[in-house]
């Protein structure tokens, strides 16, 4: 009995110094509590990522076409709405575009942008006042006013301005979030976004300027063409469509004291300020000495080749140099040509009959190897009426398809083009691959007289 006594002493001293438990229905309390902080938590963080991706997106874009198109695509995608648009002001605050994207945005691309809006009602309100705009009800606000016939029913609007730098350069819209009104978070996500547009927009605009610039340099530096009888002449340059970059391509043609033209094309090895300035120096030492040697094209290259050995330590370059003789009595023209390590010509008959003339030794080592290396010299006839096209080799590589495949597709539109006017056979050229190069792209092209 003392014992038990004893016993249950101890146990009741032991369970009165134990701290309170919760009971079962709080801890349930809690860990719901717990599971939706935690939901809310991965909801933030996934937002935030998606906030995240959509900003690197955009900001890996360069053309402003496809800036805008990736910014109000991905703002739509964000919070879930049916309808997004940007509308670009100009200077006085008018709208000048409107790039949409969702419902409704097809019928309006179709209608060819169909009516930009006037500034009126609500998108106005934003142009007067920009500051982020939220509506949850467009059926019952006044100021829903202005939309053109045939606009989508809309009935909740998210706006927010663009800012680039302290000036608006337009405002982005939402409308119709599919689970409900757009809440303080979707504000919070636009606005950050719309942020992050306006430095992506200043970048495509200031890479637009420099490509501009870049070209305009790049084609100040090459010459024009001269009216020779007997022959139609017509030349391309395409600046890279990566990265404006000023490259070390070119092309000429002089007239030599024996009244035969030469025609020359050329790449410098690299890109940039040095490469550009190279180039020049090139094509004009190889000016003096075509004119002085005039043939054959070998030794007009081997001595290019020891004079920027002699100047320059043997920059790399790739060149070539053609003759086109006096005409036979049929017409025709003996081409004589000689190459540094450049693509070979490409010859195109009136028959749609078209090939690259490649030869034993094609394409040859490049200027700056060593400058005692032979070159051999190639002749071949050029029919009346056959087109004679030098380019570098910008024109045929591109990153995703072997040398020779893109060599066969300029093959076949030279041959598809062959009786087309010159300009058009050029253009279509530079049209393939929707006109995008990853390189400089340069063309001269003679067609002989019919």
């Amino acid at each position: 009995m003392k014992g038990e006594a004893a016993m249950g002493t101890h146990r009741d001293h032991r369970d009165a110094d134990w701290p309170h438990l919760p009971s079962l229905a709080g801890a349930e309390d809690d860990l719901d509590r717990l599971q939706a902080g935690l939901h809310q938590l991965a909801h933030a963080h996934g937002r935030l990522r998606s906030l995240l991706d959509a900003v690197l997106t955009i900001s890996s874009a360069l053309e402003l076409e496809v800036v805008l198109h990736t910014i109000v695509d991905s703002a739509r995608q964000l919070v879930d709405a049916r309808y997004a648009a940007i509308g670009v002001l100009d200077e006085a605050g008018e709208f000048t575009e409107l790039i949409t994207s969702g419902f409704g945005a097809d019928q309006f691309r179709q209608d060819g942008g169909a009516e930009l809006p006037h500034g009126a009602g609500l998108l106005g309100e934003l142009v007067r006042h920009p500051e982020p705009l939220r509506v949850e009800n467009l059926t019952a606000d006044p100021r829903a006013v202005g939309f053109p016939e045939g606009h989508p029913v809309m009935d909740t609007l998210l706006g927010v301005p663009i800012r680039v730098r302290s000036t608006v350069y337009g405002n982005l819209y939402l409308t119709d979030k599919r689970n409900g009104p757009f809440t303080d978070e979707d504000e919070e996500i636009v606005t950050a976004l719309a942020s992050a547009a306006g430095v992506a927009i200043e970048n495509a605009r200031l890479y637009e300027r420099l490509r501009q610039a870049t070209e305009e340099f790049q084609r100040r530096l090459l010459p024009a063409l001269p009216a020779l009888p007997g022959l139609e002449l017509q030349a391309r340059y395409q600046p890279s469509t990566d990265t404006p970059r000023i490259g070390g391509d070119w092309y000429d043609l002089i007239h030599l004291p024996d009244n035969v033209p030469c025609m020359m094309v050329g790449d410098v090895m690299g890109h940039g300020l040095e490469a550009a300035t190279l180039m020049s120096q090139i094509s004009n030492v190889l000016r003096v000495i075509a004119y002085d040697e005039q043939e054959p094209p070998s030794r007009i290259l081997h001595r290019l080749d020891e004079i920027l050995h002699d100047l320059h330590g043997g920059p790399m370059a790739t060149v070539i140099v053609t003759r086109l003789e006096h005409p036979a009595a049929d017409g025709s023209r003996l081409l004589r040509w000689a190459s540094a390590g450049h693509m070979p010509p490409l010859m195109v008959n009136p028959d749609h009959q078209a090939r690259y003339l490649h030869t034993e030794c094609s394409p040859g080592h490049p200027l700056g190897v060593d400058p005692t290396l032979s070159r051999p010299d190639h002749e071949q006839i050029l029919r009346p009426g056959a087109t004679l096209l030098l380019h570098t080799d910008g024109l045929v590589e591109h990153r995703n398809r072997p040398l020779d495949e893109g060599m066969d597709r300029a093959v076949g539109i030279a041959a598809s083009h062959a009786t087309r006017p010159l300009p058009e056979l050029c253009d279509a050229l530079l049209a393939q691959n929707g006109g995008t190069f990853p390189d400089d792209v340069a063309i001269l092209a003679a067609r002989v007289a019919p």
